[in-house]
């Protein structure tokens, strides 16, 4: 069986930009154009491709077939490039990637800074939880992710990037309110706790190393889904929190800050997962994460 490409970029865009409307003005056609071209495909594999839900998303099958329409891109771009086509005729080249949010504050932005210099594509960034992202590539989403998933995804290749540290942070104030008598369980059940979203755990994980145990503390929790919004209700008294430490830093230094346990930190692995493809758009991509994620801590040996 062989593929409409026209109808493969269909799916992609709908599934990216999440309505037929926005994907039909992503490729300059009629909102109906684009439902043609997905009916089609349907018809000719058989299969549901697009839940017509509010956003649009793909099916299991139809995840299969965006990977396939991303991969295509990448690869017209690259060969259109090689044969030497101007840059202004080439058709639009952007690579998904998934990169969770404390990447995205701290060390990640170089990355992308790098990979323009090399490269006339653009990034599309989907940022997600760092124990989520693989689930985008795997889905076909995204043909890149920084992950802490240490196997690799099916079709892709693995990359040790290191670690990301993180210190369990508060205000003096706090810190001499909650924990004048030791950071111990007790005070870890009262003391209020800054939580990106339902899925991160990292200072539930922590709090029960500190406390030396496996039994949940169940304190207050503010709820607060960004990075740069942590660090200033950290900074009001609010809570105490896992901060990436390249972003403290500068405040535990003045004394804005302080450790809730003097330098006990926590180190969450990272790794680039690519597609396969040799292209050399993720190539260059890969250079680019490889080289910025130097600032990561890495293992002594």
């Amino acid at each position: 069986m062989r593929f409409d490409h026209a109808q493969l970029r269909a799916l992609a865009a709908v599934v990216r930009e999440g309505s037929f409307e926005r994907a039909a003005l992503a490729l300059h056609v009629t909102p109906s154009a684009i439902s043609q071209r997905i009916k089609a495909l349907e018809d000719r594999v058989g299969r549901l491709l697009v839940q017509r839900t509010t956003p649009a998303s793909a099916t299991a099958e139809g995840q299969i077939l965006v990977r396939l329409a991303e991969q295509t891109a990448l690869l017209e771009h690259e060969a259109l490039a090689r044969i030497g086509i101007d840059d202004d005729q080439l058709p639009r080249s952007s690579i998904a990637v998934a990169v969770n949010h404390d990447s995205m504050e701290t060390w990640f932005p170089e990355a992308a800074a790098l990979f323009a210099a090399d490269s006339s594509a653009t990034l599309d960034l989907h940022v997600e939880d760092q124990d989520h992202t693989a689930d985008l590539l795997r889905r076909g989403e995204v043909l890149g992710a920084v992950t802490t998933l240490a196997e690799a995804v099916q079709g892709c290749q693995i990359h040790p990037l290191g670690s990301i540290r993180y210190a369990a942070t508060c205000t003096p104030q706090f810190h001499a309110r909650y924990f004048a008598k030791g950071v111990t369980a007790a005070a870890l059940a009262q003391a209020p706790v800054l939580v990106f979203n339902r899925k991160d755990d990292l200072q539930a994980r922590h709090a029960r190393r500190l406390a030396g145990t496996d039994a949940p503390l169940q304190p207050p929790v503010w709820w607060i889904p960004s990075t740069r919004a942590f660090v200033h209700a950290n900074l009001a008294g609010l809570g105490w929190t896992m901060n990436p430490l390249p972003l403290v830093r500068r405040h535990l230094e003045a004394g804005r800050l302080v450790y809730l346990r003097q330098r006990v930190y926590e180190d969450i692995p990272l790794y680039w997962q690519h597609w396969k493809g040799d292209v050399q758009g993720m190539a260059n991509l890969t250079r680019a994460v490889l080289q910025a994620s130097r600032a990561l801590v890495r293992k002594r040996r």
